[in-house]
């Protein structure tokens, strides 16, 4: 029996956050930031992080901790309290590991994989166990409340979730830089492999966001993940990729928000718009049956969901109509 092809318009509604929506409309930008550098160089030339990272280390006046192997995390008190995902926090934990914790310190050194339904808010830009590979190892970080930090981050996040008016007040920059280096200068130089990182956390007060920044990644030899989760995993992402080692070295070519390297999230919560999404495709699935509807939204929910969306996206079928091809 011959099976007939239909080509079929179908019309959906997206319930998003308003920040989320914003981050479907940002992958149709063109970036207006360079793709990040090749940051391993020679010895006998200074290394220059990409130009995707906001300032870090010494130079950018940072507060720096390097690895010496009995700490494994460091509290830091907050000059602005920042809100995730409807909680606010006035302190948080930076992990020589890759993460980025709000409640507690984590203990594991490795990742919990993500969604973990757990009891703990976390970014985990890069989280693995950075600090028991051998390398030279180190994290800086800096808050700001003014300056051409802010004026970055406020052109950042108007770029990437347009239509917001957002003016930063506080930014909190943090940078994780590993090097297989026996020796400052070589660390200084980056003269071996790296691998480099970056969390910015952004707020006005009211809305929050946060970037994360990957330069040179070197293969990762044991459990790897980067992206976010909530507490319960109300809301929670996985970066594409992120979770085989030898694939990390990837992370700085890819993006939900077309600049190699970089990836934007908003923070917030309860924030709801709604957009209308008219999609052509080619089926040989009946979808005036429901099963069938079901399973194509399903494929479209997870491909949003691949691309940077939260993990709460819901979807509603408003009309199907069919037409002959």
């Amino acid at each position: 029996m011959r099976i007939s092809q239909h080509l079929l318009v179908f019309i959906s509604v997206l319930s998003l956050t308003r920040a989320q929506t914003a981050t479907v409309a940002a992958t149709a930008l063109e970036s207006t930031v360079a793709p990040a550098e090749n940051a391993t160089t020679s010895a006998a030339e200074p290394w220059t992080a990409p130009a995707i990272f906001y300032p870090f280390r010494s130079a950018a006046g940072d507060t720096e901790h390097f690895l010496t192997g009995d700490e494994s995390y460091e509290s830091v008190a907050l000059s602005t309290p920042y809100t995730f995902f409807g909680r606010t926090y006035n302190s948080l934990y930076v992990h020589y590991n890759g993460l980025l914790t709000f409640n507690q310190p984590e203990p594991a050194s490795g990742p919990n994989y993500n969604p973990t339904r757990g009891a703990e808010d976390f970014i985990a830009p890069l989280w693995s166990d950075l600090d028991d590979m051998g390398w030279m190892g180190m994290f800086s970080y800096q808050q700001y409340t003014n300056g051409s930090v802010l004026t970055r981050a406020t052109q950042d996040i108007n770029q990437y979730f347009p239509q917001m008016n957002f003016t930063a007040s506080w930014v909190f920059v943090v940078t994780w830089d590993y090097v297989d280096a026996v020796d400052m200068n070589s660390f200084i130089r980056h003269s071996a492999q790296a691998i480099t990182f970056q969390v910015v956390l952004i707020s006005n007060g009211s809305l929050s966001f946060f970037l994360i920044n990957y330069g040179d990644c070197a293969v990762i030899y044991d459990q790897v993940e980067a992206g976010y989760d909530t507490i319960n995993s109300i809301d929670h992402f996985v970066i594409p990729g992120s979770t085989n080692g030898y694939s990390v070295s990837n992370l700085r070519n890819t993006s939900n928000v077309n600049v190699p390297g970089r990836w934007a999230f908003s923070a917030n919560s309860g924030l709801e718009s709604i957009i209308g999404v008219q999609i052509r495709l080619t089926s040989f699935s009946d979808l005036t049956q429901s099963e069938n509807i079901e399973a194509v939204l399903l494929r479209i929910k997870q491909d949003l969901f691949s691309r940077g969306l939260s993990s709460s996206i819901q979807m509603k079928l408003r009309e199907v109509k069919k037409t002959q091809p």
